[in-house]
């Protein structure tokens, strides 16, 4: 069972609550769902946090505490993020040093300070490393139109149905707050490499995927392909994190089919971007929030660089992806969207030090000040709905097809 909170310390605020709260506010507007206007923006971001009894990190991101912060020759800190046994494998491409000791993370710190942040992150991303600057600049828009379509015309009242390819927690909570909006949601998975959080981090799975239905497929399988391709096709709305090679890959072309389907919405989440070489780096929350600047805004307003929050960009971005999502439902045209974690980041921070700088730095001071204790309370919310196992409405949505 998750800790209770510290007696008498209710945290401080979780930086770009209030960012969220607004955007929330602005989709319930959208969609006209009471369930979206009961949300509160700092239980969205900080609800991992409360369910792992997370404290605050500094240098350290919170939780599993795969993401450090880590000095450089030039003055910069970079952000290795190393959350699979195959990413301190890299360890010896990223530095050079051949027998380095993967296991050692104070031989591996020393490294990264005999180089700058900008090699570092070079060679780590063609590595495919997930990797991040505090000082860089996000190289893509925070969202963007890459193909449009023809139009459709639905009727009134009509349910839009969600098929759900994304993983880990922002694509997930998008499609959560879809379902929320009132949409079906069917989330598909790979039979050999399933959601990593429906085992990870299990109570936030089932928060996130409650209500969806469930098919699992062999996705290197030309049959298991061709089945996937027809869910997809009547579909309002697709949404996906996957890297663009990665889909075509599996001979999935998003934006042939946007061509193709009227009115079909297809949702591209990615870290850095979708087009471009930045289309292949690959990006988590805690370094895409680095690599948004968040921490430098931290360092700024406090004089100590850590993490901002529990990887952040994944729930600013899930909220985006919903606000995008809906509005190109609404506009009945086909169209691929295209949000990038670390440009929301970004783009989220600039408009709340738009909205209240003062207010903002102050959370940012009280944030650092507060490392080492519990992460904020946050209201609980409860699993309403039923959370499938896996592929168990395979039947319903592949061999009897589309319900009605």
């Amino acid at each position: 069972m998750p800790a209770e909170p510290e007696p008498g310390a209710p945290g401080p605020t979780i930086p770009l609550s209030r960012w969220a709260q607004r955007r929330l506010q602005e989709l319930a507007a959208l969609t006209g769902s009471p369930r979206i206007a009961d949300l509160d923006g700092a239980s969205l971001l900080g609800e991992r946090a409360a369910l792992g009894s997370f404290r605050i990190g500094g240098k350290v991101s919170a939780g599993p505490g795969s993401t450090r912060l880590l000095p450089t020759i030039d003055g910069d800190w970079f952000a290795l993020t190393l959350a699979r046994a195959e990413d301190r494998e890299l360890l010896p491409a990223l530095f050079g040093v051949a027998g380095l000791d993967i296991a050692d993370d104070a031989a591996i710190a020393q490294l990264a300070a005999q180089r700058t942040c900008a090699e570092l992150l070079d060679t780590g991303r063609v590595l495919g490393l997930t990797v991040a600057g505090a000082h860089e600049e996000p190289v893509s828009p925070p969202e963007s139109v890459l193909a449009r379509g023809p139009h459709r015309q639905r009727p009134p009242g009509h349910r839009p149905r969600v098929v759900d390819l994304s993983a880990l927690w922002a694509g997930p909570l998008a499609g959560h707050l879809l379902w929320l909006a009132g949409a079906e949601v069917i989330k598909v998975e790979s039979l050999g490499r399933p959601d990593g959080m429906r085992t990870g981090d299990p109570d936030l799975f089932a928060l996130l995927n409650q209500g969806k239905a469930s098919v699992a497929l062999d996705l290197t399988d030309p049959a298991s392909r061709d089945s996937l391709l027809a869910l997809m096709r009547p579909a309002d709305i697709v949404l996906e994190s996957s890297r663009p090679r990665a889909l075509l890959q599996l001979g999935i072309d998003a934006e042939a089919l946007v061509r193709e389907v009227p009115g079909l919405v297809w949702v591209t989440i990615t870290g850095h971007g979708a087009q471009g070489d930045c289309a292949q780096w690959t990006g988590m929350g805690n370094d895409c929030a680095v690599a948004g600047g968040l921490s430098r805004a931290l360092a700024e307003a406090s004089g100590e660089i850590g993490f901002v929050g529990d990887a952040l960009a994944d729930p600013l971005t899930g909220i985006a992806a919903v606000l995008a999502t809906w509005r190109g439902y609404r506009s009945g045209e086909a169209q691929r969207v295209a949000l990038a974690m670390s440009s929301i980041a970004a783009a989220a921070l600039r408009e709340e030090r738009e909205h209240d700088a003062a207010a903002l730095n102050a959370e940012l001071r009280a944030w650092r000040a507060s490392v080492g204790k519990a992460f904020p309370p946050v209201a609980r919310r409860a699993v309403e709905a039923a959370v499938p196992p896996l592929g168990a409405d395979m039947a319903r949505w592949l061999a009897a097809g589309w319900p009605c």
